[in-house]
């Protein structure tokens, strides 16, 4: 039948073609007749071995399930019910409790530091505030802010160090919103990241290094040649003012933030000779007479002095957007400097609509 249709098909070619060719052609159809027939034969032992193969799993499934039960016989002692009492136990009680995490992440006291309303005791115990030096360094001024003794050492009473730093953002607040400049400082090894963050925060001037003996009290010589230039409400630079700034005094801090007082005591002094009002972190072994506004706490430790700056900086930072919001408003926070401009014919802006103020660079 195969060779048939063959003739039939390609019968014209195949007579064009010589006689030894007809056999190639004879051969090639025999050879798929053969390869037909192989592949019938292969496809029924598949058959067979599937059939075999299902016959095997269906005489295995009941001889696992036998298992199974016999398995679940042999425990009459009562663990497999115990076992399942304590999972729904589980299932029962595991919303109640806390989630215990971890709460200390260094960086996070620079990134993102505590407001003065997360102050808490629990904070500044954790951050190690409490702890004072021994009872043979001692200031006797400090007796109102140490709890106890504990080996030798005294301990801040953490409820004065929360009321008092509280205190502090309040006034930093106050001082930023009117618009004055405040100074942080802290020149202790690792204080910089904090310091530089808090002045950012409160849009004020940081100080990580050596004070300069003198910046405040003989500022004309030392900081002479300091630019300052003129802004407004709105934080913008106020051109016309260069010749009158030139003759003007250099500019002094209308708040300081010392965290570190034993090592800036020049520092601190200076304000005083000023009457430029003073923020700094008092231990057991320094006089707190130094500053305005002292904050009894531990100032060797570099967790408990971040956890200070970033509220001071947070305050600072929450009066620069009450005074921003009032300006937009209209109402200026602040009494604005008389100063003669040369560009405006000599006409001097004393009005009470006047809403200059300088700034540093």
């Amino acid at each position: 039948m195969i060779i048939r249709n063959t003739f039939l098909r390609q019968g014209c070619r195949i007579a064009t073609i010589p006689a030894r060719q007809w056999t190639r052609c004879l051969a090639t159809e025999v050879d798929l007749e053969s390869i037909e027939s192989s592949l019938d034969n292969s496809l029924k032992e598949t058959k067979s071995i599937e059939s075999e193969i299902q016959k095997q799993t269906d005489q295995l499934v009941p001889q696992i399930d036998s298992q199974t039960h016999a398995s679940l016989n042999l425990l009459k002692d009562g663990t497999a019910q115990e076992h399942n009492k304590l999972q729904r136990h589980r299932k029962r009680t595991n919303a109640l409790g806390s989630n215990i995490a971890p709460h200390y992440q260094p960086h996070t006291l620079v990134t993102r530091p505590p407001s003065p309303s997360d102050i808490t005791l629990e904070l500044l115990l954790a951050s190690q505030a409490h702890l004072g030096h021994k009872t043979s360094h001692w200031h006797p001024m400090n007796s109102r802010y140490i709890f106890g003794i504990r080996q030798g050492i005294h301990i801040i009473s953490l409820e004065v160090t929360a009321a008092h730093l509280r205190r502090a953002c309040r006034v930093v607040s106050g001082v930023a919103e009117r618009g004055g400049l405040i100074l942080f400082v802290g020149t202790r090894p690792g204080q910089e990241r904090c310091v530089v963050k808090a002045a950012e925060m409160a849009k004020g001037c940081h100080l990580f290094e050596r004070w300069t003996p003198g910046s405040i009290t003989n500022g004309v010589r030392l900081l002479g040649r300091c630019k300052t230039k003129v802004v407004d409400e709105f934080d913008q630079n106020v051109p016309g003012y260069e010749n009158e700034l030139k003759d003007h005094p250099v500019l002094k801090p209308d708040l300081v933030v010392c965290l570190n007082p034993l090592e800036n005591w020049v520092l601190l002094h200076e304000c005083g000779l000023n009457a430029i009002p003073t923020i700094g972190i008092i231990d057991t072994d320094a006089d707190p007479t130094w500053v305005t506004y002292p904050i009894p706490a531990n100032d060797d430790s570099l967790r408990c002095v971040q956890v200070i700056a970033g509220a001071l900086g947070r305050a600072g930072e929450e009066g620069q957007r009450n005074r921003s919001e009032k300006a937009m408003a209209g109402n200026v926070t602040y009494t604005p400097t008389p100063l003669t401009s040369a560009s405006k014919g000599g006409k001097s802006r004393t009005g009470g609509n006047t809403t200059d103020r300088y700034g540093s660079q």
